[in-house]
């Protein structure tokens, strides 16, 4: 995805909540994920300041809210070893800019690129990705992705960001705060993104055990063919087919598989009718690239519900 650099992860990064707080904070945010490749690496870091789906009702997040005004007061990536107990392995982190900067202020719905970083990762070992962040003010900042964890990622007051210790950190519940497209320099013949919900995501499999389809789909793949999974616990097709920055982030690939429509018709309360609009929307819009150029388009969802009254009528299901 994004020019010539490919998603080094199969570990999904969309944003289904957002910070609200009462008052300005610094907290540290450090991350581990296994890389699809190993050895010298050219990294590079993307980042928008959006939520891509709904949560739940969306009394607090909803698909395309544009985050809040916050500042990036440093980020290290740096090789994570083999523990993921909080250290990485020393002397091996290297601090990320942007435009030249250690730090960056990030405006409401902002997108930008990081400067392009080398690390060399050994075979087996994690990418660690750690950055500091500080909230300026009261009220809704940073987006992140709300769920049961499936990498170890770990927190700490302060700017701990060169901390390669990580003595003070505390192993993270349920908030996943990264960047939205690690991306790592690499040509592939085709670039693969999976939209879709929690199942998607990967929800429910083991912590680090990278056992959800799009996980096994990757490893069943060579690097050659990116991968970049846009999973989001309780997205619904509605929140794509608004057109926002979640769809945004799935019209670059060459192949795009969607898996929505199980939210819609449960928590969104949508019609069989309205949910197939949505995603004939959806298809519509991925097609409609100013280059011309056309994605191949996957289209499936999840049948095993049992549906009542009006919310499954028109929609045909095979085994």
């Amino acid at each position: 995805m994004r020019g010539r650099y490919a998603s080094l992860t199969v570990v999904s990064t969309a944003t289904n909540f957002i910070m609200e707080q009462g008052d300005g904070s610094t907290r540290t945010y450090r991350t581990y994920m296994k890389p699809r490749e190993s050895g010298q690496l050219e990294l590079r870091f993307w980042h928008s300041n959006s939520v891509d789906s709904t949560w739940d009702v969306g009394s607090v997040a909803k698909g395309s809210m544009p985050g809040g005004a916050w500042r990036i007061e440093a980020a290290y990536a740096a090789d994570g070893g083999m523990g993921r107990d909080g250290q990485v392995v020393p002397g091996t982190s290297v601090q990320i800019t942007f435009d030249g900067k250690s730090g960056k202020e990030v405006a409401p719905g902002e997108t930008f690129w990081s400067d392009p970083v080398q690390l060399e990762l050994p075979d087996g070992h994690d990418l660690a990705f750690t950055w500091t962040i500080r909230t300026l003010s009261p009220g809704k900042s940073v987006p992140y992705n709300t769920e049961g964890l499936l990498v170890s990622a770990y927190e700490a007051e302060g700017n701990l960001t060169d901390d390669e210790l990580g003595t003070a950190f505390m192993p993270a519940e349920n908030r996943l705060v990264m960047p939205a497209f690690i991306g790592y320099a690499r040509p592939v013949k085709q670039r693969m993104i999976f939209l879709g919900d929690s199942i998607t995501q990967g929800v429910r499999t083991a912590k680090d055990g990278y056992d959800y389809w799009v996980a096994r789909i990757a490893d069943g793949l060579s690097p050659d063919y990116s991968v970049w999974n846009l999973g989001s616990g309780w997205a619904r097709a509605y929140d794509a087919s608004a057109d926002g920055p979640w769809l945004a982030k799935a019209a670059k690939g060459d192949v795009v598989a969607i898996a929505l429509g199980v939210n819609d018709i449960d928590i969104g309360a949508r019609s069989s009718r309205e949910l197939l609009d949505d995603l004939s929307a959806i298809v519509r819009r991925l097609k409609q690239r100013e280059d011309g150029t056309k994605p191949r388009i996957i289209l499936f969802t999840v049948p095993p519900f049992q549906f009542y009254r009006r919310q499954g009528r028109g929609m045909a299901y095979r085994q």
